[in-house]
């Protein structure tokens, strides 16, 4: 039986790490007596697997993880046993049974979604955006390879909320092509310290 769970990282997981993310995931399996299926050979490990790492420092409201039970349980009882067995920062959105022999997730993952929460207003935001959008490169340069960041941001806006002005952005997010939220707010001029990011969703 596969699984497709949609749950959110929140403040307390803010600061955790994606491998011990997937640690807690597999601890919080093991506590809600989940009949996990474990790989072959010399080291067998449960099957779980995460659509995408999510950097850290952000939070998120639609992480993906496929997880695999060695037989078939009803999906109102998982969601009660994943509900009094996460800990605080993991909370559970959705569960749905999926076919077997979909692809893995990561080569399903073409797109991601963000919001950047402001923690001051930013003069000429709408012209940043739109100059950003405009531009026909954007030369970068990470771990000492040189990439365009342009074709790598898909859309970008921003508006108001609760007083507070976010930046919403589509990245790309394929293999090796990979927009960061962090980048963008770089080259709009915008201090990473000055912002809170969330992953909104992860696009198939």
């Amino acid at each position: 039986m596969r699984l497709r769970i949609i749950f959110a990282k929140t403040k307390a997981m803010r600061y955790t790490g994606h491998l011990d993310v997937q640690r807690a995931l597999e601890r919080t399996l093991r506590r809600a007596s989940l009949p996990l299926a474990y790989t072959q050979g010399f080291s067998p490990h449960a099957r779980i697997n995460l659509a995408s790492a999510l950097p850290l420092g952000f939070t998120s409201e639609g992480e993906i993880v496929d997880i695999w039970l060695e037989k078939e349980m009803p999906l109102d009882q998982i969601q009660t046993a994943l509900d009094t067995s996460v800990p605080p920062g993991i909370e559970i959105r959705t569960i749905e049974e999926i076919i077997t022999k979909e692809p893995a997730l990561q080569a399903q993952v073409q797109a991601a979604e963000y919001i950047a929460w402001l923690s001051e207003p930013v003069d000429g935001i709408k012209e940043r955006l739109a100059s950003l959008m405009a531009s026909e490169s954007l030369p970068r340069e990470r771990r000492g390879k040189s990439y365009d960041l342009r074709p790598l941001v898909e859309s970008l806006d921003s508006d108001k909320k609760d007083n507070q002005d976010r930046i919403i952005m589509r990245l790309s997010a394929r293999e090796r092509a990979t927009g960061r939220p962090e980048e963008v707010l770089e080259v709009l001029g915008i201090p990473l310290e000055n912002a809170t990011i969330q992953r909104t969703s992860i696009l198939f």
